[in-house]
């Protein structure tokens, strides 16, 4: 039974694979946004040194515009199930035998590959500008895996709002008005101390707060103490997961 359970939640994440595979142009026109945040907002920004507690404000905002980007495309994920439902696809999945949780973890796993691409592609334009990141394999690796973990609890927070949403437009109407917000409410671009103090409490609650902050701490500082933000990532990956389960079903009504 749990080998059922893991192929098919691999073999939707494996479609998503292939889907990359035979479309890569869509994964380098992503890109080119948070490629422009770090070469050319880092660059301008670390000239007028309008944070000097950073030290280098390229390197700094570098793990932000990663996780910016990937959580678009997590985010945006959501579209596809709107497709799906259109089209039958979703409505003769959701008849099947296979449980909806495994649906929800498959598809958030998906999502989440397809959106950890950018991990990469970010890092290499971030060192090619001068980003002092860390060349240690281990936290590399541990970081495309946090990365990767935190984007299926956006992806399931995108299984949410397809399912409570009815349409294509108003759909990627709220991805647009959540995704910004979320950002520029974290510490991906400055430090937590320099917000207002309303922002602040809100950016105590975003999960992109602590998944910025455990990509910082590897990449930047090259040092494994991101238990407490695992902790709070997890708990958000968890009841992302959770809430998409049950409402999952409302989508094809």
């Amino acid at each position: 039974m749990k080998q059922e359970k893991l192929i098919s939640i691999f073999a939707m994440a494996e479609m998503e694979l292939r889907r990359i595979r035979h479309d890569p142009v869509e994964i380098f026109t992503r890109a080119i946004q948070p490629i422009l945040w770090v070469a050319v907002f880092g660059s301008v920004m670390a000239k007028v040194r309008a944070f000097p507690s950073t030290g280098d404000y390229v390197t700094f905002i570098s793990p932000g515009v990663i996780l910016q980007s990937s959580t678009f495309i997590s985010l945006s994920y959501g579209i596809m199930l709107v497709f799906e439902r259109e089209s039958g696809v979703l409505k003769r999945l959701l008849s099947s035998p296979m449980p909806r949780s495994y649906i929800v973890i498959g598809r958030s796993l998906a999502g989440a590959l397809r959106s950890s691409t950018q991990y990469i592609i970010v890092l290499v334009a971030a060192a090619l500008v001068g980003a002092k990141l860390t060349t240690d394999p281990l936290d590399l690796i541990l970081g495309y895996f946090i990365l990767t973990f935190a984007s299926m609890g956006f992806t399931a927070i995108s299984i949410v709002i397809a399912s409570t949403l009815k349409t294509r437009e108003r759909f990627m109407g709220i991805v647009g008005a959540i995704t910004m917000p979320l950002f520029f409410a974290s510490n991906a671009l400055y430090p937590i101390q320099v917000m207002p103090r309303p922002i602040q409490v809100i950016s105590f609650v975003n999960p992109l707060t602590y998944t910025v902050s455990a990509l910082r701490t590897l990449l930047v500082q090259s040092s494994l103490y991101i238990g407490s933000d695992m902790l709070i990532i997890t708990i958000f990956v968890l009841v992302s997961m959770f809430i998409a389960i049950k409402l999952l079903p409302r989508i094809i009504e």
